[in-house]
C-alpha cells in the first residue's frame, strides 16, 4: 500500500509558496503582499508540522505497547501506509527540530521587541522623533509603546527638506503598520519550516515597498521619496563595516540603553530590502491590485491546510479500524 499524497502535500506546496515569494513582494501591493506573505508562512508552517505530528503519531502506533494500550489491531496496524516506522522515524526528528527551532525564534523575538520597547522609552526626548548629534547617517524606527524615530544629524544633513518629511514619513509607517510584527511572525514560521526560508526576505521586502508608498503619499511626490531612499542609502553606506545597503530600516533591537550610550544604541537595526528595486517601483505609478493572485496563493494555503487535516482524518479512521478489529 503506498502513503496517501495528503503526507507529503504540505511539504510540496511550502516549496511552491517559497518559489512564488519574491515575484508577488514586487508584484502585488506591498500591503497586500505583507499581509499575504505573512499569512502564507504561518499557514504553510501549521500545515507542515500537522503533517510531520500525524507522521510520527502513525509510528507511534504501531509500537506494542501503544496498540495494547488503545486496543487497537497489530496485524491492520503493520499493514496501514500511515504507520510506516522510516517515515514515522524522519517525521519524529524533523517535527522535534522544526519545533525546538521556531520556539527558539520566537523567544528570540520576543526578546528583541522588549529590548527595542525599552530602548525607545530611554531615548531622550518625549515626541515620536529622537534625534541624536551624530555625523553617522542612520535613520531607523525602533518599535515599542510607543515606538520612536531615531534620526542622526548625519542624516538630516544629507537630505533635502523634502526628502527629510518623506524620511520621517517612512518611518512613521514603519511603527504605525506594526510591521515588525509581520517580520517576527514569518521568522517564527520559517524556523518552524525551514522551505519556506524566501518568505521572510520577501516579507521584508514587502514592508519596506509599503512604507516608501506610504511615505511617497504622505508628501505627494513619489520621485522624492525615491531620491530619499537613495541618498540615504548612499550616506549611510559610506561606513566600511556594513556590507551590504541600508537605509530607512526598522530595528527590532539595540544596544544597552544604560546612560544612553550613543554608540550601543545605533549599533544594531534591520537591513533593508534590495534598494534598487523599492526605487524602481517608486519612479513607476503604484501597483495594481491583483485579486487573481491572491487569490491563487490564498487557495495554495487552504489545500495545505485541508490536506493536513485530511492527514488527520486518515488517522483517526485507521484508529478505529484497528480498534474494530482487535
Amino acid at each position: 500500500m503506498t502513503r496517501d499524497p495528503d503526507t507529503y502535500l504540505a511539504l510540496v506546496l511550502a516549496a511552491v509558496a517559497a518559489l512564488a515569494a519574491r515575484p508577488l513582494s514586487g508584484r502585488l501591493a506591498p500591503r497586500a503582499a505583507t499581509w499575504l506573505l505573512t499569512g502564507t508562512a504561518v499557514g504553510l508552517a501549521v500545515a507542515s508540522l500537522a503533517t510531520l505530528a500525524v507522521s510520527a503519531m502513525g509510528s507511534a502506533l504501531r509500537l506494542p505497547p501503544v496498540a495494547a494500550v488503545g486496543h487497537m489491531s497489530e496485524r491492520v496496524l503493520r499493514h496501514a501506509p500511515q504507520t510506516d516506522p522510516v517515515v514515522g522515524a524522519v517525521a519524529t526528528v524533523l517535527l522535534l527540530t522544526c519545533l525546538v527551532s521556531a520556539l527558539c525564534v520566537a523567544v528570540r523575538q520576543g526578546y528583541r521587541l522588549v529590548t527595542s520597547a525599552r530602548t525607545a522609552r530611554a531615548l531622550p526626548g518625549h515626541g515620536l522623533i529622537a534625534l541624536v548629534d551624530d555625523a553617522e547617517a542612520e535613520a531607523f524606527a525602533l518599535p515599542g509603546r510607543p515606538g520612536r524615530v531615531v534620526v542622526t544629524t548625519g542624516m538630516l544633513d544629507v537630505l533635502t527638506p523634502a526628502q527629510r518629511d518623506a524620511l520621517i514619513a517612512h518611518e512613521r509607517a514603519h511603527l504605525a503598520d506594526r510591521h515588525h510584527l509581520f517580520r517576527a511572525l514569518t521568522a517564527v514560521a520559517v524556523a518552524a519550516n525551514p522551505l519556506l526560508w524566501p518568505l521572510r526576505g520577501a516579507v521584508a521586502f514587502a514592508t519596506e515597498r509599503w512604507a516608501d508608498e506610504r511615505a511617497a503619499a504622505s508628501i505627494d511626490d513619489r520621485a522624492q521619496t525615491a531620491q530619499a531612499i537613495g541618498r540615504a542609502a548612499l550616506a549611510h553606506n559610506r561606513r566600511p563595516r556594513l556590507a551590504q545597503p541600508a537605509a530607512l530600516g526598522v530595528a527590532h533591537d539595540s544596544g544597552r540603553a544604560h546612560g544612553l550610550a550613543r554608540r550601543q544604541v545605533l549599533a544594531r537595526f534591520r537591513r533593508t530590502g534590495p534598494l534598487p528595486r523599492r526605487v524602481k517601483a517608486l519612479l513607476e505609478p503604484p501597483p495594481a491590485r491583483r485579486p487573481l493572485l491572491v487569490a491563487a496563493m490564498a487557495a495554495l494555503v487552504v489545500t495545505s491546510l485541508l490536506a493536513a487535516q485530511d492527514a488527520v482524518v486518515d488517522l483517526h479512521e485507521l484508529v478505529e479500524h484497528a480498534q474494530a478489529a482487535d
